[in-house]
């Protein structure tokens, strides 16, 4: 993979904690796996990580890079005030993006990676006055899912303590014709939610394409499905997946890890 050059001569990974570039590593690894999965749209939408041990500054990616092209190295640094702390590349980063990153990450404190799309069935499903509907139990992960009405590209500063308060102390959100959030504590673990999520997103479009009556499961049924698949009631899903999908990376293009 041939991404654009690292503008500094000393190895990132000498500059960093051994924390941090972990965080780096598998930040990528969820870049380059949105990627595997369509999960994009050019070098638009963003990923951000909580740099271990603060509460205030965060990587996420060079605003101009392909995610098939994210690195450990390219990542980077800021904090919630938009202040750059480290940035090997000769990108800056998106200031939609630093908006709503910022925003969950000074509010979310148990939160440590947030993903945002614009998928095709994702703005589709964000457009539906219905919501995620129960269709199937894959979309019985998000019940309680929070929406967010459209105010325009995240630009004003303002938008952030609005779009906290309509997540509240959930792990998705829907943006109203928009796109798709996702949070949680751990890359992993917020990288199967989005996935998850897009599914049921990608199911909701073609079950209502097919212009049949849906039967949908009994409301006690919905409600034991989506306790099921909750973190922490049976496992933290997204963590016995992820070294499969590092290793799916790895046969690919392990230069994420770079």
């Amino acid at each position: 993979m041939n991404a654009p050059a690292i503008k500094i001569n000393k190895p990132v990974r000498e500059q960093v904690s051994a924390a941090e570039w972990d965080v780096r590593v598998n930040l990528a690894a969820c870049y380059r796996l949105m990627a595997e999965y369509g999960m994009v749209e050019m070098v638009a939408n963003h990923i951000s990580a909580r740099v271990p041990g603060s509460e205030n500054e965060f990587l996420i990616n060079p605003y101009g890079m392909l995610y098939e092209e994210m690195t450990a190295s390219s990542m980077i640094r800021i904090d919630i005030d938009g202040n750059v702390l480290f940035n090997a590349t000769e990108y800056g980063f998106n200031e939609a993006g630093y908006v709503i990153h910022s925003a969950v990450h000074a509010a979310r404190h148990d939160v440590d990676c947030v993903i945002h799309t614009h998928t095709l069935a994702g703005m589709a499903v964000s457009a539906m006055k219905t919501g995620i509907l129960p269709i199937a139990q894959s979309s019985l992960r998000f019940i309680d899912i929070a929406y967010h009405d459209y105010e325009g590209p995240a630009l004003r500063l303002d938008e952030r303590e609005r779009l906290v308060a309509t997540l509240g102390n959930r792990e998705a959100m829907v943006l109203r014709n928009h796109g798709l959030l996702t949070v949680a504590p751990s890359i992993p673990e917020a990288f199967n939610n989005m996935f998850r999520l897009e599914r049921a997103c990608q199911l909701q479009v073609m079950a209502l394409s097919c212009n049949t009556e849906l039967q949908l499961p009994p409301d006690e049924v919905v409600r034991y499905g989506n306790e099921q698949m909750l973190p922490g009631t049976r496992r933290r899903f997204g963590l016995l997946e992820w070294p499969a999908m590092l290793r799916k990376l790895d046969r690919k293009d392990p230069s994420y890890a770079d």
